[in-house]
């Protein structure tokens, strides 16, 4: 601790000669810290003779890296909130990328003079349609032109098979769910590396009609 507590505060224990008072916090998964309430978890404090070493665990500098990034799930352009879509006629979705809702997005964290360095790209996405039905794309999707007409979206589409009428609000509830996959490497030397995945969701809604034939 800076500055050391009096040797009459009762965490010294006691001890009146060599050692310092210092503190520590445990960190959990994705950098919490673990038991933290509303107001975070409180440090411990401890008397040791000597400073104890420090355990570096890189994968966990990586993870609060990542926290760093701020990531979200998919900015979803397609299907529109507002749209009105028809069964049987190709569904085009499409999110429009940004560092923090598809990347690549990169940032670092430091600890004992241990950086490691991460970097995350959204690898897919999987569509929950609300009609029972899921769909995993690779990418972002292609954006729909008027040109395209009736066609298949080539890298992520959907066909309803049935309307949205009969659902809660007129409308089919579903989500895009973002697998992130997070690369990582300590950087000026020792060469360790790893990786692992992220996941992110965003909800949206979709109005779905029967085709209209007019005589």
């Amino acid at each position: 601790m800076d500055p050391q507590p009096p040797k009459s505060d009762p965490v010294w224990k006691g001890h009146k000669g060599a050692g310092a008072i210092y503190t520590k916090m445990c960190l959990g998964q994705g950098g919490a810290a673990i038991g933290a309430g509303a107001l975070g978890a409180l440090p411990q404090v401890f008397w040791a003779a000597e400073a104890p070493a420090i355990d570096v665990d890189p994968e966990q500098l990586a993870r609060e890296a990542v926290d760093k990034m701020l990531l979200t799930g998919p900015k979803i352009a397609s299907p529109r909130a507002a749209g009105k879509y028809t069964v049987g006629v190709p569904m085009w979705m499409w999110v429009e990328p940004s560092p923090t809702t598809f990347g690549p997005n990169s940032a670092s964290a430091t600890l004992a003079g241990v950086t490691v360095s991460a970097t995350a790209k959204v690898s897919s996405i999987r569509w929950s349609m609300g009609d029972g039905k899921s769909v995993t794309c690779q990418g972002a999707g292609t954006k729909y032109k008027a040109s395209y007409g009736m066609a298949k979206s080539p890298d992520c589409g959907h066909f309803y098979r049935t309307s949205s009428k009969e659902q809660a609000g007129g409308k089919f509830k579903g989500t895009a769910t973002a697998t992130w996959a997070v690369d990582w490497q300590v950087t000026g030397g020792g060469g360790e590396q790893g990786a692992f995945t992220e996941v992110r969701e965003s909800d949206f809604e979709v109005s779905v009609g029967e085709m209209r034939v007019l005589d």
